[in-house]
């Protein structure tokens, strides 16, 4: 398994490894711990070739102007990270292999040698074609356009009581609930555009462009996940500039969005009044104000509630006076939309 995951056997330190790469030892600690792994004893032999081959590799990206000294560690961070969960769903794969053949780790490992450079392949078909995705958006965006700093929409999904419902579920039925959750989020959020930037257990966060794609997942998803057996979903989401840094968002509008979404009731929509505002004039939805609220670092929060609008009248639904009443004050809450350009261009 070395052999066929590592190049090759164990057979360098750390410092031979440093000396070899030509990569400063603390560095390549640094290095070592950012990418998430142990640290290792100054004479176990516990490093390859192609870790040697990987520092090189690293100490051409620095020299090339690509990655610099003060964000390399980061960067390390961020794909130690990303890569960790990836083997983790890959070291099940192999782990259910092993329990079909007990006793025979032969076959496990001819089986192993034919899927990971299959694995290996699609990994870099996917990684290549979101590089190319980014890089599209990089260039619509333009050459003075910041493009860590754009204002977007950012939404939170959560699992009502998941906590009380998972301590009464066995691992398996845990596992495929959870693997259920965020198969509908990522599918939904492809769907709409939008890019799931990373889920928690019983939560999703994701980002959206435009208004309307955030707030077309924020109503569906609730009602595709909805059924009997499964906690219920609600959502928040809130609209303004967010710092996007090795693939994470940082912004007060994010924890906006996540205190959003605590208020909500089971299978609601809440959203900011900026995101709010750049519903008006979309008859698709109905957007109402609701009570001011104070919660952790915000006082008198104003939550608007998000309904999609019915075509055909509802039965027991009120869709006369009372309705365009509604209407009429939130268009004066919010401001009437322009009736030469009743979308901002930011909503669709």
């Amino acid at each position: 398994m070395d052999r066929l995951l590592l190049g090759g056997p164990r057979r360098w330190t750390r410092l031979e490894v440093a000396q070899r790469s030509g990569v400063d030892p603390a560095r390549t600690q640094r290095l070592w711990r950012a990418l998430g792994f142990a640290d290792v004893g100054d004479d176990d032999e516990v490093f390859t070739d192609a870790d040697v081959e990987a520092l090189r590799a690293l100490g051409a990206l620095i020299d090339s102007g690509f990655v610099d000294l003060d964000t390399e560690a980061s960067i390390a961070r961020a794909m130690g990270q990303s890569l960790s969960r990836l083997a983790d769903w890959q070291t099940d794969m192999l782990a259910a292999l092993l329990r079909e053949h007990p006793g025979e780790p032969v076959d496990a490992v001819r089986a192993a040698e034919m899927l990971l450079p299959l694995m290996r392949d699609v990994q870099d078909y996917v990684w290549r074609r979101h590089l190319s995705a980014n890089a599209e958006r990089l260039l619509a965006a333009g050459p003075d356009e910041a493009t860590d700093r754009r204002e977007l929409a950012v939404g939170f999904a959560d699992l009502v009581g998941y906590t009380s419902r998972s301590r009464g579920m066995g691992g398996r039925e845990l596992g495929a609930m959870v693997e259920d959750f965020e198969g509908l989020t990522a599918d939904l959020v492809a769907r709409h555009h939008g890019r799931v930037v990373k889920t928690v257990g019983d939560g999703v966060l994701f980002t959206c462009t435009t208004a309307v794609d955030a707030v077309e997942i924020g109503l569906r998803l609730p009602e595709e996940w909805a059924a009997a057996d499964r906690p219920p979903l609600r959502v928040g989401a809130a609209f303004g500039p967010v710092l996007t840094r090795l693939g994470d968002v940082y912004s007060p509008v994010v924890n906006l969005a996540s205190r959003l979404t605590s208020l909500a009731r089971p299978s609601t929509l809440l959203v900011d009044q900026d995101l709010a505002r750049l519903l008006r004039g979309v008859r698709a939805y109905r957007v109402r104000p609701l009570r001011r609220v104070s919660v952790r670092g915000y006082d008198h929060l104003q939550p608007w509630l998000v309904r999609r609008r019915p075509g055909t009248p509802v039965p027991g639904e009120d869709t006369g006076p009372f309705e365009d009443f509604l209407d009429d004050y939130t268009d004066e809450v919010l401001g009437s939309p322009d009736p030469d350009h009743p979308h901002d261009p930011r909503t669709t």
